[in-house]
Formats: C-alpha cells, structure tokens, sequence
C-alpha cells in the first residue's frame, strides 16, 4: 500500500522522498588493446603493433598511461598493468618499415610511474633489444626455413637511429632458451647482440654539443649551494651527463655518490638541469626539470678492481637506476674510446701504456678488432664494444657500439583501458 510519503495531494505517485534522483553518469567504457608484455634487457615493458594505435600520435598519452596505470600519477600504478618503477613502465610500439634497408620501425614511450606524463624524446636501449624478437614472432620479419640466426635492422623514430639487432631463431619464432646471462636478470636466455649504428648526435646532432669533451659544469644546488664537477657532455644514443665522481669532494659528504643519500639524489637532478641547459635541450633549469628522460645522468669513478674496465652509478627519472640504461652503456662505451673525456681519464689514466680496446675502420674497412670494455653498474659488469671510424678527411667518429642483452615474452592478449 502507498503510504504519505509516495502519493502527492492529488493522489497521483510521487517519487519517495528517501531516493533522491540523481542525474545519471555512465560508466567508462572499457576499450582494449592487443598488446604483448615483455622483459627486454633489464626492462619490462608493453609491445604494441603501430596499426593498433591512433594514427595521430598525440593521442597516444591517455591510451598509455591508463593501460600502465598513471592516469592519476600516485607512483604506485595498481590500476594498470605498470610495475611502480620507471624500468616496467616503458612501451614499444613496432611497425613493418617502407624505408630502404630496415625491417621494422619503433617508437619508445617512457611512461612516468608517479606522473601523468609519457616521454618519447629519447630511446631506450633494453626495451629496443626486445623489438627483433617482438617483430619475428608477430611476423613483421621472416625467418628462411632452416635459418638460426637472423639480423633485424631497426629504425628508432625517437632519435633517427638505426640498430642491428642478431637473435637467435627455431622454427621460424624467436628462440628464448641459451646460456647467456646479463646482470639484473635471473637464469639465462639465448644472446641478443644490439649494435647501435652511427649513434652519435642522437637528439643534438652533434657527439659534443658544447664542443668540449671534458669541462666544468657550474651548478646551483637546491641543498648544498653553488658547486663545481667535471663533467663530458656525451650525446651517443642518448644523451648522457657523465659527471666525474672525483669532483663531487664535498665537505661533510665525503662518500659521494650514494644512492641512498636524499641530498645526493636531489643534487644529481640539479647537476642533469644545468646539463641539460649546456647541451641546449633546454632554455633554463625551470624548463629542464620538466623533461626528466633526457638528457640522463651518470657518474663515474675509476675501477675498483680488475673485473671492469670503469664504474659507473646512473640514474633513471630522477632515481638511482638498479642497474644501466643499454643506451648509457653505449654512450659510456663510446666516451670511453675518445681520448679527453671523463669516461676515458678514469678508464686509461692509471695504466696509460696498456693497448686501446676499441676496434677501428679506414673507409668501410675494419683494421683492427674491438675487446669489450667491463662497465660495473649496481647489479653487475656490462660489455660494451665500440669501433671507431676514420674518414678520408681524417676526422674519427664511433661507427657502432655493440651489447648483449637477453629477452622473454611474458603474456601476450588485450591490455585494457579508459578512454
């Protein structure tokens, strides 16, 4: 029986006073997205077909950071499939190439975990180390039947680089099972060898944009005032901030770096700021902190001991990095074989007699072979060769720097996001 309450005077139904109406809101429609989730290198990231995505690369950006879960910038990414730290929060987004002598293309997308922000100015060198098997086993390469190695030539739309990579294959797929093992990475997996063709002037055009391989960097810190450290400002694959950790004796912080020391963290963002500025990627500081993906940091110190040829502490989106950017061991591996730079000083200085590792090449023709170099990082030693080039004009450039990886496909499906 109605009651007082749902009738009106004039006897007709009244809605009850107890449901007030509210005006209706629909519910997000759940759109989804072919995807394959990927460790590469020390990496894990989203692999994404070109074709899947809006033609328009601007609207790429709320796709991605719903799908890895920092539309709302908190850090922790548990609405998405992110893993709350820069190295899983990356995506590659691939596509069969029309160019002349490349197979595929790919485009790198730094998805901050803490941030509603997407980064694509520069190039990630693990996740690219997952692009050849992503690109054999989605068929946008082939391999010959019988074939068990193939070379993949990748061209990275971030910084107009071309990379080689060599993987191994079975059966016409990407074959996962081997010996090799990489720092950073359990168990072992079969070798990706990714050489990085031509990689300096990777965003500046220039292997030294300030024309100086070594100088001092004048920097104003937010924690310990002005302070001055020797710096190479090296552009291969990624532009680097290599800061010589020797300059960096700072009183009442004598154990420098430290990637557990807050004022530490917050001085190496000050020290890549005014980097950034001097490699003119940026008009002033201000405008610097808003782009933390490049130029990246890295600070160097002279070997501890026999098992590598250098040591080096970098930094990821303003963190300590658990292990190497591949592309800051490229950078590294190429500074290290040019003569004047902070990586080459503290590499050389203290064996100066001892025979040059790198390769070279006269015009297209290889004299003498590449020896890898060991870079010690927080989780182990990377190898890094690089081959040095000498023009009919007698001016020396880095040909290629070439690594190891290692990679594996971990689920593949639909990520799903908001629109």
């Amino acid at each position: 029986m109605a009651t007082a309450a749902t009738l009106s005077i004039a006897g007709t139904y009244a809605a009850p006073n107890f449901f007030p109406l509210k005006p209706y809101v629909p519910i997000p429609t759940r759109h989804s997205l072919p995807a394959v989730w990927m460790r590469s290198g020390t990496s894990k990231g989203l692999f994404i077909h070109r074709k899947d995505l809006p033609e328009s690369v601007d609207r790429w950006a709320p796709i991605l950071l719903s799908a890895m879960g920092s539309s709302n910038g908190n850090g922790k990414q548990i609405d998405g499939v992110g893993g709350a730290t820069s190295t899983t929060s990356k995506v590659a987004v691939v596509a069969k190439s029309n160019r002349d002598n490349i197979d595929v293309e790919y485009t790198f997308v730094q998805v901050a975990p803490d941030q509603a922000i997407v980064d694509m100015t520069g190039n990630c060198g693990n996740i690219a180390s997952g692009v050849a098997p992503f690109a054999l086993d989605e068929g946008l390469v082939k391999a010959k039947p019988g074939q068990t190695e193939i070379e993949v030539r990748i061209f990275n739309t971030n910084t107009g680089q071309t990379l080689v990579e060599t993987i191994q294959t079975s059966g016409g797929l990407f074959r996962e099972d081997g010996a090799c093992r990489i720092p950073g990475v359990e168990g072992t997996s079969s070798p990706i060898k990714v050489a990085f063709l031509n990689p300096g002037g990777s965003m500046t055009g220039k292997m030294f944009p300030s024309g100086a391989k070594q100088e001092t960097l004048t920097v104003q810190s937010r924690t310990v005032g002005v302070l001055q450290v020797r710096v190479s400002l090296v552009d291969a694959a990624n532009p680097f901030v290599l800061v010589d950790s020797r300059s960096l004796k700072i009183e009442g912080y004598p154990q420098w770096p430290n990637a557990t020391d807050a004022e530490f963290i917050s001085v190496a963002e000050d020290i890549r700021r005014e980097g950034a500025v001097r490699f003119g990627l940026a008009e002033d500081v201000e405008k610097a902190s808003a782009v933390r993906g490049t130029p990246k940091i890295a600070f160097l110190s002279a070997p501890a001991d026999e098992s590598s040829d250098l040591d080096v502490l970098s930094f990821t989106m303003g963190k300590p990095h658990a292990s190497l950017q591949l592309t800051g061991a490229v950078c590294i591996g190429a500074a290290m074989a040019i003569h004047g730079t902070v990586a080459w000083h503290l590499a050389n200085e203290a064996l100066m007699d001892k025979v040059p590792k790198h390769g070279m090449e006269i015009e297209g023709t290889k004299i003498a072979n590449a020896v890898p170099v060991g870079i010690r990082h927080p989780a182990g030693v990377i190898q890094a060769e690089t081959v040095l080039g000498l023009d009919e004009n007698g001016d020396i450039d880095v040909k290629h720097v070439a690594v190891v990886r290692t990679a594996r496909r971990l689920f593949e499906g639909n990520v799903f996001y908001r629109a």
